[in-house]
């Protein structure tokens, strides 16, 4: 006989907050870190559960980035960086690395507007002798969260209502307005750079920190800015709407018709360098990805150029199937405690894996070919090699004496150390040392009031355009609330343009015959 069915007896409480195995959740917005200021746990279950069950929610096509263009071209040193790091693509100037870089929109489908108000990825994948480095960044500095437990939810916002698979402007302002630290990137992208003109027109980011480290194991924090050399070039909102209308495949477009016609988009590449001692005594928390640090303080130093010059001749193939991680590292350069990129060392690989299968670095997009990639890794799903053949796949072995070895020199040289002390913990950034709860507002003040008249004007006019869809007032009156807080103004211009959208017309008078 088969068993009773179990009586199932749930929680009283139906607005406990549960992982997938319904253990309670205490904390849902700050990752378990070693110490404050520490790298991401692997223990943190909650994280991993959370971004795991994330990065398979939709398929074949990307969670994010889905709709985007791409070409190959070639980053040239152009200053001698052999005391900031051991990479030796960078090692002296005149070395030309070949790259391929792919450009999308973050939150739309594949067959969404590629003039959409939304930020650009920005992401190249540099071909380099030591295997391939991959610079997952924005055509922004900042972005939205500091920390990786809240890319799902913020994500969600961005796409469709599960209800009525509509977007959702009460969804998309109530997690924004409930989430200071997504100021900064909200003023950026409701200016007009948040609808560029072309790919070829917009600059990129690293937007996190990382790390350049030297022979000798000495490390300087860096963040990457690529400008482009055609000039900034940005959409009005009534431009990108029409746009969205007659050619959805606007920038894509432009981008392959530019190549086809010889005119080679590119991008003047700068650092800014920071010492590592310097990070502790800084007014921010440099590896939080939603400041900047101000040119004043780290000025760019020029050392590069890339170039785009080819276009792909299979767009799957090559656009659909290139793959990039943050985790995809060369000798030379590291990561950094950036919370939001820790979570990314973990979250994109892993989304490779359940959008390609779990052998994509076999794809020609994706292989280090100027390298001989060597491991113990064999078979799965589309296994494109020759799968090793009949070598060993376990190391250590005495089978095959020109099997892969560990590197005999001292690799570990070319990395830096880190120092790690304090209990394990969900830190949230307003409880931390030297955290004024202010600090997410000045920033984006300050970028406010650096915009001239005709700037700000647009600003106003595009978040109305979108606020006014709002149907919860509550929600409205909080984002208000952030605005007001970055500065007076632009809290009340937003007020008074929702007003007068809400303003019923005047009466028309007849008139008499």
């Amino acid at each position: 006989m088969p068993p009773e069915e179990p009586t199932i007896i749930a929680t009283h409480n139906h607005n406990v907050l549960t992982t997938g195995n319904g253990n309670p959740v205490d904390d849902n917005q700050n990752s378990m870190t070693a110490g404050e200021f520490g790298p991401i746990l692997l223990q943190d279950f909650h994280l991993l559960d959370k971004l795991r069950h994330f990065d398979s929610e939709r398929t074949p096509e990307r969670v994010v980035h889905a709709k985007g263009g791409g070409a190959h071209g070639y980053f040239e040193v152009t200053a001698d960086l052999s005391k900031l790091t051991s990479a030796k693509f960078l090692s002296k100037p005149g070395i030309k690395t070949p790259l391929f870089a792919r450009f999308s929109t973050v939150g739309g489908e594949k067959g969404s507007s590629d003039s959409a108000r939304d930020p650009r990825g920005f992401a190249l994948k540099f071909y380099t002798e030591e295997g391939n480095w991959d610079m997952v960044g924005n055509n922004t500095p900042v972005f939205f969260i500091r920390d990786p437990l809240k890319f799902p939810d913020f994500i969600h916002t961005q796409k469709r209502n599960p209800q009525t698979n509509l977007k959702d402007a009460d969804a998309y302002w109530d997690f924004l307005s409930l989430v200071p630290e997504s100021l900064h990137q909200v003023i950026i992208l409701f200016s007009n750079r948040g609808t560029p003109y072309s790919f070829r027109h917009m600059d990129g980011f690293s937007s996190h920190t990382l790390k350049l480290v030297n022979n000798e194991g000495v490390a300087h924090l860096v963040k990457w800015h690529f400008k482009t050399d055609q000039g900034i070039k940005n959409h009005s909102n009534e431009e990108a709407m029409e746009l969205n209308g007659t050619n959805p495949d606007s920038n894509v477009e432009d981008l392959f018709e530019a190549i086809e016609r010889g005119e080679f988009p590119s991008w003047t590449v700068y650092l800014q360098i920071m010492k590592e001692e310097d990070a502790s005594k800084y007014r921010w928390n440099v590896f939080d990805i939603t400041k900047v640090w101000p040119h004043g303080d780290y000025p760019l130093q020029k050392i590069g150029k890339m170039t785009l010059n080819r276009n792909p001749k299979n767009f799957f193939a090559e656009v659909e199937q290139v793959a990039f991680s943050p985790a995809h590292l060369v000798p030379g350069i590291d990561i950094t405690n950036d919370k939001m990129l820790q979570g990314r060392l973990f979250s994109y690989s892993d989304t490779h894996r359940h959008r390609l299968g779990p052998n994509y670095l076999q794809l020609p997009i994706n292989q280090a070919y100027r390298t001989t990639v060597a491991h113990h890794q064999r078979d799965g799903p589309s296994t494109f090699s020759q799968n090793f053949n009949d070598l060993p796949n376990y190391e250590p072995q005495s089978q095959d004496p020109s099997g892969p070895q560990e590197q005999t020199d001292d690799i570990r040289a070319k990395m830096s150390k880190v120092q790690l002390e304090g209990t394990t913990g969900r830190f949230s950034p307003r409880k931390n040392k030297g955290f004024k709860p202010e600090d997410d507002f000045v920033q984006p003040g300050n970028l406010y009031r650096l915009m001239k008249g005709p700037e700000q004007d647009d600003l106003i006019k595009n978040i109305v355009a979108h606020m006014k869809n709002v149907k919860d007032q509550n929600i409205v009156k909080r984002q208000i609330g952030l605005f007001n807080s970055a500065d007076p103004e632009w809290g009340k211009r937003v007020q008074e343009g929702l007003d007068a959208v809400k303003r019923p017309p005047p009466p028309q008078h007849e008139k008499k015959a």
